[in-house]
């Protein structure tokens, strides 16, 4: 495949926006299933989890693989429940383009604003599409302006909606001036591109001249032929607009139906139209190990190999799969690579590409490719993956901390080492997971971004690990700090034959309004002190932040000032 066809693209939105919907009906169009599963029926082929079929909601972030024109797709299907942002954040990280979508009654909803946040944070083109267009209450011109005044982004709307409600029958190209009328006896699969009727007309040349004016101010060009009154031609204003929106400047918007068919195959055209292929993107960079030199690796095969792995899942038949996208280079079946953040090489196993929680092998992975690999044992999420003899560290992934804590204990001792594994694995797939023992009470903690979080843990240790555990109330992770300046001594004596041990230190704290956890000072000059002793005061106070005073939670915001050693 030439790598100028290729797009990766996640589909990112608010919980109920239609993102798994909009994924069934590419995969129908583009001929990946024969028969589009609806996510109230449990039936959706991405939200593959029996918890995700019974909630009717999607958990986590699945790939697959489709072709359009000519051009190959791989999608990402990425959670809208906040509790699993997570998901779409290292979703996000190894993209190249991602596809918006807003509900066209509910507009511009909370995780709408999260997930648009973490696109900008990795400087993800986009475009937005304005879904449920059929729906009772949805509103073009109202979900626009919301967007305007939230997302604080260009947003140019290339399509217009034929009617809204129960009214609408379509949608009007602004590019190439066709209304586009679905057939619904054939799921959408046959439509018709007529001229726009002339009750419309006045109201698609107002928005067409607003798209071009919009549009010229990112291409001399087309702003030349916009003052001299002339008629830009459709490729012109393709390659203008596909320019902006690779240098995230602006967001085309497109509107449809979804559930109704209408609307995605105008999408499908959008996505290979205007949003990038890896070498539309500058060359990834990122460090040699153990030093600052920055290393670039350009979208070439030909370059030496260089990875990212993104997500580690547990499967009860092969085991351990790591998701990874290619920035460079090639990799094949039983070769070896290096794990550059633990320095030890691996071997790969099976090459897998992912069609939700199907597979098919594939012998070799190339640039821009995300596959799965068998046969990892020391790679986690945000790992870099690179030639044994080139290696380049890229940049890590940042996760939230866990909000909400609840304890789990086993029912029966049968259970005891089943569920020590099972926590084990699930926090190798979670990084917003994490499991911990509390030293006072002997019980087993797990955090996580919710409730449902949780939940959804437990009940992936009944069916998948086969462990039944009593699970007590979520306690929200607050944490402690404190609010002025204090001066606290600290003695340590321990008398165990001979000259015994005898520590005696001066602390100051200070709230540190930073934003900053912790920091650390030593102001004792001279030879008061051997200086390998200091680290050990520091990681002491650390240690006494794992609890606070007023109710046991983590302390942070501190500056910790070492004065006097007596």
């Amino acid at each position: 495949m030439d790598v100028k066809k290729l797009r990766n693209i996640g589909i990112m939105a608010h919980i109920d926006a239609g993102k798994t919907t909009t994924t069934e009906r590419i995969l129908y169009y583009t001929g990946k299933v024969h028969r589009m599963g609806e996510v109230h029926e449990g039936a959706a082929t991405m939200d593959w989890m029996e918890q995700e079929k019974e909630r009717g909601i999607t958990i986590t972030s699945a790939a697959t693989t489709c072709y359009w024109d000519g051009y190959q797709i791989n999608i990402i299907d990425t959670p809208g429940h906040v509790d699993f942002t997570a998901e779409v954040e290292r979703s996000l990280r190894i993209l190249d383009g991602a596809v918006a979508i807003f509900c066209g009654v509910g507009g511009v909803e909370p995780q709408s604003e999260t997930v648009w946040r973490q696109a900008d944070k990795y400087r993800v083109p986009r475009i937005a599409y304005i879904n449920k267009m059929d729906r009772v209450g949805a509103s073009f011109e109202g979900s626009l302006k919301m967007m305007r005044e939230r997302l604080n982004s260009q947003f140019i709307p290339i399509q217009i909606p034929s009617g809204e409600g129960e009214m609408f029958t379509g949608m009007i190209d602004l590019i190439d001036m066709k209304m586009r009328i679905s057939h619904e006896e054939t799921q959408g699969m046959g439509f018709d591109d007529l001229e726009v009727p002339k009750s419309l007309m006045e109201r698609a040349r107002k928005w067409r001249a607003i798209m071009l004016e919009s549009v010229s101010d990112y291409d001399d060009h087309l702003l030349q032929m916009f003052l001299d009154n002339q008629e830009p031609s459709v490729e012109g204003i393709k390659k203008a607009l596909r320019q902006a929106t690779i240098d995230c400047k602006v967001t085309p918007v497109l509107v449809g139906s979804s559930f109704k068919n209408k609307g995605v195959q105008k999408l499908l055209d959008a996505i290979v139209d205007f949003l990038p292929s890896p070498i539309d993107l500058a060359p990834v960079e990122g460090y040699r190990p153990r030093t600052d030199k920055v290393v670039v690796r350009k979208p070439d095969a030909d370059e030496p190999f260089a990875a990212l792995a993104f997500k580690v899942a547990t499967d009860p038949h092969v085991g351990k799969i790591t998701y990874f996208r290619v920035y460079s280079g090639t990799v094949k079946t039983g070769g070896q690579v290096l794990n550059v953040n633990s320095d030890k090489k691996e071997r790969i196993s099976r090459l897998l590409l992912m069609h939700a929680n199907r597979r098919t092998d594939v012998q070799e992975a190339s640039v821009g490719d995300i596959v799965a690999a068998i046969g990892l044992k020391t790679t986690t999420t945000g790992n870099t993956l690179s030639d044994v003899k080139h290696p380049i560290l890229l940049e890590m992934m940042k996760f939230p901390e866990p909000v909400v804590s609840v304890a789990i204990e086993p029912k029966t001792k049968a259970d005891l080492d089943k569920l020590d594994q099972g926590l084990r694995r699930l926090s190798d797939e979670d990084p917003t997971f994490r499991v911990f023992a509390n030293e006072e009470t002997g019980q087993t903690i797990i955090s996580g971004m919710g409730e449902l979080h949780l939940e959804i843990i437990v009940d992936r240790l009944l069916r998948e690990f086969g462990v039944q555990a009593n699970v007590g109330s979520p306690r929200v992770a607050y944490k402690e700090t404190i609010t002025t300046s204090v001066e606290a001594e600290g003695r340590f004596i321990r008398q165990s034959g001979g000259r015994g041990q005898f520590g005696h230190v001066v602390m100051e704290f200070e709230p540190l309004n930073s934003g900053v956890d912790f920091k650390f000072e030593n102001k004792i000059t001279g030879g008061a002190i051997p200086h390998e002793y200091i680290p050990s005061i520091e990681r002491g106070v650390k240690e006494a932040m794992t609890s606070g005073v007023v109710a046991g939670y983590p302390v942070t915001g501190i500056l910790a000032r070492l004065v006097a050693v007596l």
